[in-house]
């Protein structure tokens, strides 16, 4: 390496930066001793940095290595001993705990569960303040003349950050910028007789811009910018003095550095004379990206670009109609590169779109190289947590209990007998109970009956370990948080555990286990400067803890398919580049709102614009879009509206589409041709062999010896309107499940009135305060939520006075109530079988029967071509099939609405009529006994919006109501 400083030194947009990078290192170090490269200090922005650059030096061949760190690694190069940094999550829960202080003074409001993220921001202020820079005094003395609404509401909020930054103890940033300035000023005083480089950095922040200024002045010094636009008129550079307009241009931050080393652009060397992969492409896009003011230099220097279609050629632009379309078309380019050996990497910020593209490759076996860890929130382990930590101060629900049963984590320890098989097993037999029967809050109490009730082997240990981790925990109040972690781990590992008797399972095994273990740990460590915490409090806070750890599972994958953040894009290295998800809000991402600074005040303060993310992304961007081969990607329309193509793209179309001269429509319909391809080709991929043929209205004719044998007279109204369930339900055996979580619905509300109904009548009561104290009997009893039995009570209390007086005015005494009865069809292998809720016997000998409805009674004319309910029931009265009530002529039937506003439909019976009910049901069961009657799907529906429990077992929208119905012979 000569004497000579290095200064400031850039590598194009496109080239493969740490392969140039390493190669003119070895081109500055030819000639120098082997040992010379190893007291070169070659600083770099990532880790992912690091290991390429690893990777290209050892390509090389073998030889000493530089000594390789990151910008935030810069303190190990000084001498001057720094103070420990305050860990990051202990600093946040200091600042939790002053502003639960601020929140009881009542001086300001804020829910109590933003609580640790509000704390989570107003660390992440006090980083930006300590790495830029600004003293507290700085924000405390803005002119907020124009902002007293916002600033009052705010300072008492700073006031906490500068209460924070007076101590003692400095931040990682703090400390690091410490670091920085030592270096500085050491270097000053004695410059380092070995090299030093930054590389790949845009000095965004600024300790990293100090860093590398500081770098650049030594004589044995160099920086290297990252996808620096040579290209660039310097009148272009000039005109971005402005911050509020320019900062979200991608070559912005290059001027600030060259202005803090008191240089302009020209001062910017060329690291290598390696040239981009397309020169042209990049000079269109450079003009494509001219910051705002002065777009109208693409009338001057469009002209001047060279014809568009050859230098485009590489680049194709994918409009998907829809984001799964966009996600197939992708993946269908990378498995195409997988084929062929070409190292192909798709670029984007949409991690949806990552992980459609993910599921997509997993078709073909093809595993891509994520460079994005999963949120160990996410991963199995945090999972577990978090649900744990949900418990506490909650009511335990059946879904509840079964997502942590289900849990792949839970008893994942192996006992002397029973291990995860038999608690699956378990498992899969509680749930089945607990949809059937409840209850809807699950106590140690009620799992250890069952339990005892099953029979089944290892049932009740099983039903310790769960009534020992599920349930006890609603009431639980306010405690320190070093309480509520002991507490909330010591559950995790029994549950983990499970049959085994020591141990905790399988939670902290593999890379997501080991995240989780140190994450709990560190929070353990730190929980003594907490406050006192509500259970809402803590999972909030322990889902924050989480959320700021990543797990980078060990798993083998495709050597030459990549998925990378944006910031990886200036890694390069791959020969195909998709740059997906080119929609506005996603590439760039809206800046996140800053609640304490508007972008006024951040500029006055010296403190980085909500811009410079944007900023960032177009370098990225810019760096991405320069590499040998382009497909730009967008879906048109997103899950619930039409998307806006990302600002970038929507220039460069734009420009291309003004540029005929330069053949610059031709050359974009080239793009989208190419891109048509590909989007042909996900459609294909798609579409089955063969016509697609939609289900046709089912009719099914199976045989006569399976149809059913006994029906009941609320089933008969389902057989005239959709037979098609009859034959699902008793002939394909197919009941739908309960509901996984109990709730206060109109089935469960009909059983607690019939049973205050029937506990009413039965008791011989009368008043209305026997009613009403039944009523919350069975209300205790029956329904688990307080807001349901006070609005049911409240219902009945008003229909209180109109059901004494119908039940005071029905001309006879009850007789018969809530009993069971079966009526046999002459000459058919048929029963039909019913429970009246009430039947009554009137002064003349007749009867009347009753239903009770908490709904609207069904009206006469419903009664008599669909509901024959209560006129069925009346036949089977006059046929004595009901134990204990001789038979007797029915007078009336009548339907009882429950319910706030009172209603009755009764019907008078003419003589005749039941025989005549009774004989149509026999002609229609008949029917149904003949092998050539099918079971036609939803034969008569009330409305065409009513629901059938077997809907999609008919495959009804593939169908319609106007559809004929096919028959099917089964056997």
């Amino acid at each position: 390496m000569t004497d000579t400083p290095l200064n400031l030194f850039a590598l194009p947009p496109g080239v493969d930066f740490p392969a140039e990078l390493v190669a003119g290192l070895l081109h500055r170090m030819a000639g120098k001793p082997p040992e010379a490269m190893a007291r070169v200090t070659l600083i770099l922005n990532t880790q992912r940095m690091r290991r390429r650059v690893t990777e290209c030096f050892q390509a090389h061949g073998a030889r000493f290595l530089p000594r390789l760190l990151l910008v935030t690694d810069a303190a190990a190069l000084g001498t001057v001993p720094l103070a420990a940094p305050v860990p990051a999550l202990r600093r946040r829960l200091e600042l939790s705990v002053l502003l639960d202080g601020l929140l009881q003074t009542g001086t300001t409001d804020f829910p109590r569960a933003a609580l640790y993220d509000l704390a989570d921001s107003l660390a992440t202020l006090m980083d930006e303040m300590q790495g830029e820079g600004v003293p507290a005094d700085r924000i405390a003395g803005l002119d907020v003349a124009n902002h007293s609404a916002h600033w009052a509401r705010t300072q008492a909020f700073l006031g906490i950050v500068a209460q924070a930054m007076a101590d003692d103890a400095p931040e990682s940033e703090a400390r690091l910028r410490q670091a920085v300035i030592a270096l500085a000023d050491g270097w000053a005083m004695a410059q380092p007789a070995d090299p030093i480089i930054v590389a790949g950095s845009t000095g965004s922040r600024g300790t990293t811009a100090l860093l590398m200024q500081a770098v650049a002045r030594l004589p044995l010094g160099g920086v290297v910018l990252p996808g620096f636009d040579f290209d660039l008129p310097g009148a272009v550079w000039a005109s971005m003095d402005d911050a509020l307009t320019a900062e979200d241009h991608p070559q912005y931050r290059f001027r600030r550095v060259t202005e803090g080393l008191g240089v302009d652009h020209t001062a910017v060397q060329r690291w290598t004379d390696a040239k981009a992969p397309a020169p042209g492409r990049n000079r269109l896009i450079s003009l494509s990206l001219r910051p705002a003011p002065i777009t109208d230099q693409w009338l001057t220097e469009g002209p001047l670009l060279p014809d568009l279609p050859p230098e485009t050629e590489g680049l194709t632009l994918i409009e998907a109609p829809g984001e799964r379309a966009e996600a197939l078309a992708v993946a269908l380019i990378l498995r195409q590169a997988a084929e062929t050996g070409q190292r192909a990497a798709l670029v984007t910020p949409d991690r949806n779109l990552t992980r459609r593209v993910t599921a997509a490759l997993d078709r073909w076996g093809i595993r891509p190289d994520d460079s994005a860890g999963r949120p160990l929130a996410l991963s199995a382990p945090g999972r577990l947590l978090r649900q744990v930590a949900g418990l506490f101060g909650q009511r335990l629900t059946v879904d509840m209990a079964l997502a942590l049963l289900k849990h792949p984590l839970s008893f994942s320890g192996q006992g002397a007998v029973f291990g995860r098989g038999q608690h699956l097993i378990l498992t899969r037999e509680y749930e089945l109970h607990a949809r059937r029967h409840g209850p809807a809050f699950p106590s140690a109490e009620s799992v250890a009956g069952w339990a005892a009730a099953s029979g089944l082997a290892g049932a009740e240990a099983w039903a310790a370990v769960l009534g020992e981790v599920m349930c006890g925990h609603e009431a639980l109040g306010p405690m320190p948080l070093a309480g509520f972690v002991a507490r909330h781990l010591d559950l995790t590992r029994r549950l983990a555990r499970g049959f085994a008797e020591a141990g905790d399972g399988g939670l902290w095994d593999k890379e997501a286990g080991e995240t989780a273990l140190k994450a709990v740990t560190e929070l353990q460590e730190e929980a003594g400067v907490a406050g006192i915490l509500t259970p809402a409090d803590y999972a909030s806070l322990f889902r924050g803890v989480l959320n700021r750890h990543e797990v980078r599972e060990t798993e083998s994958v495709h050597p030459g398919i990549m998925i990378w953040g944006t910031l990886e894009a200036r890694v390069q290295g791959a020969d195909l580049v998709i740059l997906g998800g080119l929609n506005d809000g996603t590439w760039p991402a809206q800046p996140p709102p800053d609640p304490w600074l508007n972008r006024a005040m951040r500029k006055e303060a010296g403190l980085l614009l909500p811009e410079r993310k944007i900023g960032l992304s177009a370098h990225d961007y810019q760096q991405a879009v320069a590499a040998p081969e382009v497909v730009l990607s967008r879906a048109v329309r997103g899950a619930e509206a039409e998307t806006v193509p990302s600002r970038w793209l929507n220039r460069l179309v734009n420009l291309m589409a003004g540029l005929p001269g330069r053949q610059g429509p031709e050359a974009l319909a080239a793009m989208r041709a190419r891109g048509a391809l590909w989007l042909d080709r996900a459609a294909v991929f798609d579409t089955p062999e063969g016509e697609a043929k939609p289900a046709l209205r089912p009719s099914p004719r199976p045989p006569v010896g399976v149809r059913p044998k006994r029906l009941s007279v609320t089933e008969i109204k389902t057989l005239i309107r959709d037979p098609y369930a009859i034959y699902a339900r008793h002939v394909l055996k197919l009941r739908p499940l309960d509901p996984l979580r109990p709730e206060p619905d109109p089935r469960l509300r009909g059983v607690v009135l019939h049973e205050v109904l029937e506990g009413f009548v039965r008791a011989g009561a009368t008043s209305r305060d026997d009613l009403l104290r039944i009523a919350d009997a069975v209300l205790a009893e029956r329904v688990a939520w307080p807001l349901a039995r006070a609005i049911w009570r409240a219902r009945i209390e008003k229909a209180a006075a109109p059901f004494l007086a119908f039940s005071a005015g029905t001309g006879g005494d009850p007789v018969l109530l809530e009993e069971r009865g079966a009526a046999p069809l002459e000459g058919l292998d048929f029963t039909l079988t019913g429970k009246p809720d009430r039947i009554d016997r009137l002064a003349d000998g007749r009867l009347l029967v009753i239903d009770y409805k908490t709904g609207d009674p069904p009206s006469t004319d419903e009664q008599k071509h669909f509901d024959k309910q209560l006129l069925l029931a009346a036949a089977m009265a006059e046929r004595g099939a009901f134990p204990g009530l001789d038979p007797a002529e029915v007078a009336r039937v009548a339907f009882v609405g429950v319910k706030a506003a009172f209603k009755t439909v009764e019907n008078t019976l003419q003589p005749g009529e039941v025989d005549e009910v009774w004989e149509k049901f026999g002609a229609l069961m008949a029917r149904y006994a003949r092998a050539t009657q099918g079971y036609t799907a939803r034969r008569a529906m009330k409305t065409v919006k009513d629901v059938s429990d077997y809907d999609h077992l008919s495959r009804y929208g593939e169908w319609d109501m106007t559809a004929d119905a096919v028959a099917e012979d089964l056997t």
